[in-house]
């Protein structure tokens, strides 16, 4: 049986921010080299937080801010052995009922490079320019509601 079918995502509360902090870290300061202040960024407290569990493990996280009027996911990341298995899919996709749920119509992402073709997939669409953000080149990404 596919991963996909083992993995359960949904909102957490802030006691739960440690896990998705150290998941953060895993994949962005320990594997790709973010300074971890970067991710400190001080907006988490104000922000909705995500997280994917397979078989009561932690396994993938994400958080969703309104900025402008407007959903953006951010610090999506998924450990790498349960990559390409669903587990970003169902993060996005419970992202994306909150925010419907808030009766937002716009999410946006800003997708690094290498994660364009999965947001596509999803039904994101790339506008502007190619950007760094931690020093990662990355698109800006959208899609309706």
């Amino acid at each position: 049986m596919p991963i996909a079918h083992n993995v359960a995502a949904d909102a957490v509360g802030l006691e739960n921010l440690s896990i998705c902090l150290a998941l953060r870290r895993a994949v962005f300061v320990d594997e790709q080299g973010v300074d971890a202040t970067l991710d400190a960024d001080g907006l988490d407290d104000d922000a909705t937080q995500f997280l994917a569990w397979a078989n009561g493990i932690p396994i993938g996280t994400a958080r969703l801010r309104v900025v402008e009027g407007v959903a953006k996911a951010e610090r999506v990341a998924v450990l790498d052995d349960f990559r390409g298995h669903g587990v970003g899919r169902k993060l996005m996709d419970v992202m994306e009922a909150n925010a419907r749920a808030r009766g937002l119509t716009t999410i946006l992402v800003h997708a690094q490079l290498a994660a364009v073709p999965f947001y596509e997939h999803l039904g994101y669409a790339a506008s502007g320019e190619a950007f760094d953000e931690a020093g990662i080149p990355h698109r800006r990404m959208t899609r309706g509601l």
